[in-house]
């Protein structure tokens, strides 16, 4: 399934390191960023996280929130955000409830070898619950830096 600019974001409900369940349409009324990871603790998704917490206070000022989301028990997400001191929200999504109605559980191959995963992948979706951003395959050099100024111009 390929989520669409202009599409509505599909609804979900998934466990947060905050303690609570969080679900699309609580967020109504706020700029969401959700950003797809692979793992916890592995190099390219600590870089992405630490990049998130320190624009934190930005997204903040554009009335935005964000959220990370893994397939990463909530215990995992919190041995990670009190390793890199992140400070902000990750969902996790065991079951791909999530990541299936987004698209990014996907086929991917390395070194040869064929195995589903998480394509890392943000979304930004507006106040209302519709699509307005898609960037799939993320090198995460620069890209929050991209998302932020997008959630600028919406």
């Amino acid at each position: 399934m390929s989520l669409e600019v202009g599409s509505p974001a599909p609804e979900f409900t998934l466990p947060c390191s905050t303690g609570s369940d969080v679900s699309l349409a609580s967020l109504r009324g706020h700029k969401v960023v959700l950003w797809f990871y692979p793992k916890d603790n592995t190099p390219g998704c600590t870089t992405e996280a630490c990049a998130f917490r320190d624009l934190q206070t930005e997204f903040g000022s554009l009335g935005a929130v964000t959220y990370g989301v893994s397939r990463d028990s909530i215990r995992s997400h919190g041995n990670f955000i009190t390793k890199h001191s992140l400070g902000l929200p990750l969902l996790s999504d065991p079951e791909l409830e999530a990541q299936n109605a987004f698209g990014v559980w996907v086929e991917k191959r390395n070194y040869g070898r064929t195995y589903m995963g998480t394509e890392r992948s943000t979304f930004l979706i507006d106040e209302v619950g519709v699509v307005r951003r898609v960037w799939r395959k993320v090198r995460v050099k620069g890209h929050v830096d991209e998302v932020l100024a997008a959630v600028r111009e919406l």
